[in-house]
C-alpha cells in the first residue's frame, strides 16, 4: 500500500496561517477543531493491545509510551463488520471524552488495483455508496476528521478510463454524503505523495474527483516521504487548484513513519522512524499519525510473511529509534 497545547488554544493560529478564504465552499462547514479540547487517543489501537497484552517483553514500554499514547488514525473497512456500528462506537468515545476522532474511509471496489498488497474493498459501486453513506451518517454532528481512500487517486496507471471514471465518481459522491450528513467533519481527499504522481497531474484528479466539496487533501499516508518535500507538494498542488479551477485546498500529512525521510521503497523499507506526533500546522493544516507504525504493509520488505495491517512489535520498536 502507498507509493513512492490543547486544540482550543491553537485554533486561532491555525486560522491565522491558513486562511479560510482561500479554501472554497467547504469553508462554511463546521470546524471540529474549536469544539474538541485534542485528538483522540485510541485505548485499543493495535500497539496498545500489544503492549497490554505483554507487559514482560522489553520492547513494550517504548512501544506504549512512544507509539500507543499518541494520536492515531483508525482505519475503516470491510474488516470492519457493520460499519454504522462500528464509527458510531468510535466517534463516541471520542466525544465522551471531547477529543477530535482521526479516521481512515479505505473500502473502495478494487483498491489499491496496481500495487496488490492492500485489495479488496467493497463489492461493487453501489455497495460502496451505501457503505459512505453509513459511515457519514455514523459519525453525525458530532466532530471528526477523516482520510478518504488512501491510494485512489495514485493508482491510476493500470486502469482503463471507464475504470478510472467510475472511481471518481465513487469518491465524489462519498465526499458529498460526508458534507451532508457530518456537519462537523473536515473531509481529507488522499493524493499521494510526491515521489508518485506530479503535483500538475494530481490537481487535475483531485478536481475531478470532487475535492472541491471537501476540506483538503491528504498527502504520504503510509509513506516516508520527508514533512518538507510533501509541504512544497502540497503548497504546489494547492496552488494548481486555485489557478485552474479558482479555488484552493488545505492539506495534512501523514507523519507517523517519516523520521528518517524515505529511501525511495514504500512497502515496509527497514531503517525508517517515526516522525513528528500529530498536532496542527508545522507547515500543513495538520501532521498527522495516519498510519499506525509497526503495522505492516503487506507481505514484503521487513514485513516479509506478514499481511497488510498486521502489528509487527519488532519493527515498530525500531521505528521508534531509526534503526
Amino acid at each position: 500500500m502507498k507509493r513512492p497545547r490543547p486544540l482550543l488554544a491553537l485554533a486561532a493560529t491555525l486560522a491565522v496561517a491558513v486562511p479560510t478564504i482561500l479554501f472554497g465552499s467547504s469553508a462554511a462547514h463546521a470546524d471540529p477543531i474549536s469544539q474538541t479540547s485534542g485528538f483522540y487517543v485510541n485505548p485499543q489501537s493495535s500497539p496498545a493491545r500489544w503492549a497490554a497484552a505483554n507487559p514482560g517483553d522489553g520492547r513494550a514500554n517504548a512501544i506504549r509510551t512512544q507509539i500507543a499514547q499518541k494520536p492515531m488514525a483508525s482505519w475503516f473497512g470491510n474488516w470492519s463488520g457493520d460499519i454504522t456500528s462500528a464509527v458510531r462506537n468510535y466517534v463516541s468515545a471520542a466525544d465522551a471524552a471531547d477529543k477530535l476522532p482521526l479516521l481512515v474511509a479505505y473500502n473502495l471496489p478494487g483498491r489499491d488495483a496496481c500495487g496488490g498488497h492492500s485489495g479488496g474493498g467493497a463489492g461493487s459501486v453501489a455497495a460502496y455508496d451505501a457503505w459512505t453513506s453509513a459511515f457519514a451518517g455514523a459519525i453525525g454532528n458530532r466532530p471528526a476528521v477523516v482520510v478518504l481512500e488512501p491510494d485512489a487517486l495514485g493508482d491510476f496507471n493500470c486502469m482503463s478510463q471507464a475504470r478510472i471514471n467510475e472511481r471518481v465518481g465513487m469518491l465524489s459522491r462519498a465526499i458529498n454524503q460526508f458534507r451532508s450528513r457530518a456537519a462537523n467533519t473536515w473531509v481529507y481527499l488522499d493524493a499521494g505523495n510526491p515521489g508518485w504522481v506530479d503535483a500538475w497531474t494530481m490537481s487535475q484528479r483531485l478536481n475531478m474527483a470532487g475535492v472541491g466539496n471537501a476540506r483538503g487533501f491528504a498527502l504520504n499516508v503510509s509513506n516516508y516521504v520527508t514533512t518538507g518535500e510533501n509541504t512544497n507538494y502540497g503548497n504546489t498542488v494547492s496552488n494548481n487548484l486555485r489557478n485552474s479551477f479558482g479555488y484552493s485546498k488545505p492539506f495534512v500529512i501523514d507523519t507517523s513513519r517519516n523520521g528518517n525521510g524515505s529511501n525511495g521503497q514504500w512497502c515496509n523499507p527497514g531503517g525508517r522512524r517515526i516522525g513528528t506526533p500529530t498536532q496542527l500546522g508545522g507547515g500543513a493544516e495538520m501532521l498527522l499519525w495516519l498510519k499506525t507504525p509497526g503495522e505492516s504493509d503487506g507481505n514484503c520488505g521487513v514485513g516479509g510473511g506478514s499481511s497488510a495491517g498486521q502489528f509487527l512489535p519488532e519493527v515498530a520498536y525500531k521505528m521508534i529509534f531509526g534503526y
